[in-house]
């Protein structure tokens, strides 16, 4: 057992799932205030906590509020998450500084792993990971998502790269920083709201105790480095990728035409995508998350069994 990190603030639920060894699942909390309107994020935020639980795992929500890391979350963190326009977007970068000033701030795919590290969780859900943008040849735009997997222990799962990205480059560079990739259930490697990118997988999957064996493999060898574990978006959720494509355009021009860039840029685009979309991309952002909860929570439990 890991002993979590002094720093930390935990629950008295994950805590005690932690001493005994029972399945916990991180998850992030800049989809809550970054990604989604309000209140369909406090909605989601509790809905997947839910459907961690009832898959037999701990949800342990991650967030830095106070200027304290927090290991679960109770209600009324989740709604001020979810309300308060005073919460920072914190990746690994942003910790000391967050955490210096006595600030909240709602982390990051990057930075909810390296908290769940330090706390000895090694399964966190999200919805979509960072990765390099388009363009990035020029703006250097690489989000450190794609570096924390390279050198942190922790399986996330996703449904892919978020599609506003450069999903080419993305596998790329995620195979230089040596991270496994695996795709569950599929050949292909998914593009967030739609199920396939035109790219195929480089690994597969077809259950969660499979999955579970890879990270063991992984990690019994002293293989730093986490796991991208990509889950498709149900196939009636999808929005086919003839159809976001040229949503997606759309909104990076948009965003170009605001100069809007670096850490402010995913928020804007995912926001006018929803208004350009109709909402159609926020029914889908909620069904994958929930899809990606269920197989963490399955993942959790297989790989407490496994290491058990």
């Amino acid at each position: 057992m890991t002993t979590p990190h002094p720093s930390l603030v935990l629950t008295d639920e994950v805590a005690q799932a932690l001493r005994d060894g029972a399945p916990v699942v991180a998850l992030e909390s800049t989809i809550i205030s970054h990604g989604m309107p309000y209140p369909q994020n406090v909605t989601m935020a509790t809905e997947v906590e839910q459907l961690i639980r009832d898959g037999g795992a701990v949800p342990a929500t991650i967030a830095v509020l106070d200027g304290r890391p927090r290991i679960g979350l109770a209600p009324a963190d989740l709604e001020l998450l979810a309300t308060s326009p005073d919460v920072a977007k914190v990746s690994v970068r942003d910790l000391p500084y967050v955490i210096a000033r006595g600030e909240h701030g709602a982390t990051t795919v990057a930075a909810t792993m390296r908290l769940a590290a330090l706390a000895g969780i090694g399964v966190f859900v999200t919805g979509g990971l960072g990765g390099v943008h388009r363009g990035a040849q020029l703006s250097f735009d690489v989000s450190a998502d794609l570096t924390e997997l390279a050198t942190t222990n922790v399986a996330v799962v996703s449904a892919g790269v978020k599609s506003i990205l450069d999903i080419g480059l993305t596998l790329e560079t995620l195979e230089t920083l040596c991270v496994p990739v695996v795709a569950y259930g599929t050949d292909e490697f998914p593009a967030f709201f739609s199920r396939t990118s035109g790219h195929r997988a480089p690994m597969r999957a077809d259950t969660a105790r499979e999955l579970a064996e890879v990270l063991a493999a992984k990690w019994n060898l002293g293989i730093s480095g986490g796991v991208a574990v990509v889950n498709p978006i149900p196939v009636a959720d999808e929005i086919p990728a003839g159809e976001i494509d040229g949503i997606i355009d759309q909104a990076l021009a948009d965003m170009e035409a605001n100069g809007v860039h670096g850490k402010e840029a995913t928020p804007f685009l995912l926001g006018r995508i929803v208004e350009i979309s109709g909402g159609a991309s926020l029914v889908a952002n909620i069904a994958l998350v929930k899809n990606n909860a269920r197989l963490g929570a399955e993942l959790a439990v297989e790989y407490a069994a496994f290491t058990a």
